[in-house]
């Protein structure tokens, strides 16, 4: 396969609601789509690192100057029949897995589009459907969140997820327990704890918890591990987990016993793949992580779903969920509660709605 254009546009697509974590607020989805053109077949794909270097070190400007100015040149021409060989080209690069994870994706889609496959066959994809669960950020009040998961628990989600920070943690754990106490949850830390606060995290022990998301700093596997040994509720590894080394590594050391996967996070479907076999061949199940991204890199996310190995239902959301207008078509929706069915064709751009939200764009040919 061989890409003769790669068209890259820095969007901004507006939340309904400010999304609220213990690295502050986002108000608007800052991603990166890239179209990749190759003879009389062109895809398109969605990276998605948010506007400010907040979750990992890239951002929004950071991917996009990367890919227009440095990896893309460089792929642009040359014939890639794997995307390991593509891979390989990028690996002089250090680092910025959400840059290579849009070329990545790119070239998965373009063989998809090629081929008249849908994605998941491509991936070896079993599941006919794919189970999300309810995730809920950080609220004004204990009383406004308990109202939101009031509506999750009566449309049966099969988990919840909530965001913490310190200060809105333990009274917080207390209040939706007792309310519910029936109904699986997990706590996001978005690395906002360290071992220091080895106290709050012996105090939740008792809460039942499916694990602890992310509770140590972003780039550490160290001291997870260290709290995996001191603590009896599971610990999930998000950010930590920017590379198959570095999943490798944790899994070796015990600093988990889940992994989440986000294809951007990661560098793309590519090591999304390989990670997942040796977390499968370790007996650690994984699951999908999203980043607010569009119905398109929602719809990417599905299709790795549909792995085996991805046993924990994934963050995954109906494009109702976050955006009053979409920027990719047909949204996303559940097929009911809290499922979705594989997609068989992937979103196309509103052309509207590209031009509107557009930031910044690069064509490279």
């Amino acid at each position: 396969m061989k890409i003769d254009e790669i068209h890259i546009y820095h969007v901004a697509m507006p939340l309904i609601d400010p999304w609220i974590t213990a690295y502050g607020a986002d108000y608007d989805t800052h991603s990166i789509l890239i179209k990749l053109i190759s003879g009389n077949n062109f895809a398109w794909a969605e990276t998605c690192s948010l506007e400010l270097p907040t979750y990992s070190s890239e951002s929004a400007n950071s991917v996009f100057y990367n890919l227009s100015e440095v990896f893309a040149p460089k792929i642009l021409r040359k014939n890639y029949e794997t995307s390991d060989q593509l891979n390989e080209d990028l690996k002089i690069y250090k680092g910025n897995p959400f840059a290579k994870a849009g070329l990545d994706i790119g070239w998965w889609c373009l063989l998809s589009q090629i081929n008249n496959l849908p994605l998941h066959d491509l991936i070896g994809g079993k599941r006919k459907e794919v189970v999300a669960g309810a995730d809920f950020g950080i609220e004004d009040s204990i009383d406004i969140l308990i109202e939101k998961i009031q509506v999750a628990v009566d449309n049966s989600a099969p988990r919840v997820k909530l965001k913490v920070r310190k200060g809105w943690d333990l009274e917080v754990l207390k209040a939706v327990k007792s309310t519910f106490p029936d109904t699986l949850f997990h706590i996001d830390c978005n690395s906002g704890y360290t071992l220091d606060d080895i106290d709050f995290f012996k105090a939740i022990d008792d809460f039942g918890l499916a694990f602890i998301e992310q509770p140590l700093s972003n780039d550490d596997i160290f001291d997870h591990s260290k709290l995996a040994r001191s603590i009896e509720t599971p610990i999930c590894l998000d950010e930590s987990i920017s590379s198959v080394d570095r999943a490798r590594q944790a899994i070796e050391i015990g600093a988990c016993k889940y992994i989440n996967i986000k294809p951007g996070r990661v560098g793309g479907i590519t090591n999304s793949l390989k990670i997942n076999e040796i977390s499968e061949d370790a007996g650690i199940p994984v699951w999908i992580g999203g980043m607010l991204e569009s119905a398109l890199g929602v719809a990417i996310c599905i299709e790795l779903a549909t792995l085996d190995n991805f046993t924990y239902p994934g963050d995954l959301f109906p494009s109702s969920r976050f955006y009053s207008n979409d920027l990719f078509e047909p949204y996303n929706e559940f097929k009911s509660p809290y499922l979705f069915d594989p997609i068989s064709n992937l979103p196309k751009p509103n052309e509207k709605l590209l031009k509107k939200f557009t930031v910044k764009e690069s064509h490279i040919t």
